[in-house]
């Protein structure tokens, strides 16, 4: 669908963003700003085969949309699995000695895209699961200190806003689509 709002990504009243839901208090007004850049990622990556995903950026540079996917797997897996829960596996595109494979391993190939759709879906599950019951305002061990939950869940808000920038332009650089 052609939208009929120029330079928008969907038109405002077709917008799955757009939830209809008025978030009450602070737990529920981050999610729901995470929840919408999680959509964002699914969109921007919408109608892509493997080769336009795994498309780098400018050399040499390994950034990619798909590469991003593998990158918020690993980062929602890390922070909402791992810090807030105390799990200790390695996130699924986490190699000890090679810190970029989320990117390097990002690969045209659609057995790597349905991996990487796989692990991401896989830790947004979790962590949509685990935070109904979480407080926001409870501490857990980080790094030889404490982090609070809200510190996880703003950063990742954080983390998503600043790559959705990216994911702008990489689509705008493989169709020419722009907008929200």
């Amino acid at each position: 669908m052609t939208p009929s709002a120029p330079g928008t990504w969907v038109d405002p009243q077709h917008d799955p963003r757009a939830t209809g839901f008025d978030p009450v208090g602070e737990k529920e007004t981050l999610w729901e700003y995470l929840c919408r850049y999680r959509m964002t990622l699914v969109m921007k990556c919408e109608g892509l085969g493997a080769a336009q995903l795994a498309r780098r950026s400018v050399p040499p540079s390994s950034l990619s949309l798909l590469g991003l996917v593998r990158h918020l797997a690993n980062g929602e897996h890390h922070w909402f699995r791992r810090v807030l829960q105390g799990g200790t596996e390695r996130g699924p595109f986490e190699l000890r000695g090679m810190p970029d494979i989320d990117f390097d391993g990002a690969l045209a190939d659609d057995q790597c895209v349905a991996e990487a759709w796989a692990a991401w879906h896989r830790a947004v599950e979790v962590a949509d699961e685990w935070m109904v019951g979480e407080d926001m305002d409870r501490e857990v061990p980080y790094q030889g200190g404490t982090v609070e939950v809200r510190d996880v869940v703003v950063h990742m808000i954080e983390e998503y806003a600043r790559h959705m920038g990216h994911a702008d332009l990489l689509r705008e650089c493989i169709d020419g689509r722009t907008g929200l």
